[in-house]
């Protein structure tokens, strides 16, 4: 069986715990506005990979490990070649390596349970709590979040929930007190990360030719995100 690959990360400190081998898997159905991958958007780019590579990779990182780290695979949408990804996420765990998955909330098919039962964290983006304002945000509809989420719920999964912050579209104090709200309904919450919008991909949608809808957003001041993360209780 074989994947389509975007590309990989082998010391990755920002995607769960420890240090990671990060495969970030080529394929998503989201379109959100900051988005900062938009190369890993068409399902038919990237390359293949197999279980031996993702084995191979992962082995290659064993040593920087540790305890707290092991594989995470992100994307483009990684569950969107949710066949492939419980496939390698029990090899993994046949070779001793623990696996998350960095889950967009916007795709839920017939292989999406099973990836949330056998992966060991989830990595939950919640892009927005209003579904009309997630819609805007993703161009997606908001009724795959909530089937995640009790999938999450159901199989006893624990969850870092990640926000990214931008100025304009989430950054009041109403918005972070019903992200804290929303994220109640998840049973068990290890970390709440607020990231800080940044413009770097700018220059990426440029080369590709892809409009920048947020052109003029200026990147998330560090010292507001620290006053917003003060409302989040987790």
């Amino acid at each position: 069986m074989k994947g389509r690959l975007h590309s990989i990360e082998t010391f990755g400190a920002v995607d769960g715990p420890g240090i990671r081998t990060v495969f970030f898997m080529q394929g998503c159905p989201a379109r959100c506005l900051y988005c900062h991958n938009p190369d890993s958007w068409a399902c038919d780019a990237g390359r293949d990979i197999d279980i031996d590579e993702i084995i191979h990779w992962a082995d290659r990182g064993r040593p920087y490990h540790g305890e707290k780290g092991g594989v995470t695979f992100s994307g483009g949408e990684a569950l969107i070649q949710g066949e492939f990804l419980i496939e390698a996420m029990k090899a993994l765990k046949e070779n001793g390596f623990k696996s998350a998955i960095d889950v967009s909330g916007t795709y839920v098919d017939e292989y999406t349970e099973e990836a949330i039962k056998t992966c060991d964290l989830i990595l939950l983006d919640i892009k927005h709590t209003d579904p009309e304002r997630f819609k805007i945000i993703t161009g997606r509809d908001m009724d795959p979040l909530f089937e995640i989420i009790d999938m999450i719920n159901k199989h006893d999964k624990h969850v870092w929930v990640r926000n990214v912050v931008v100025p304009d579209i989430n950054d009041t104090e109403e918005d972070m007190i019903a992200l804290n709200d929303f994220i109640k309904q998840i049973k068990h919450i290890d970390k709440v990360e607020l990231l800080a919008y940044h413009t770097m991909a700018v220059s990426k949608y440029g080369k590709m030719g892809i409009t920048y809808r947020l052109k003029g957003v200026p990147p998330m001041d560090g010292e507001r995100l620290k006053e917003l993360r003060k409302l989040i209780e987790y």
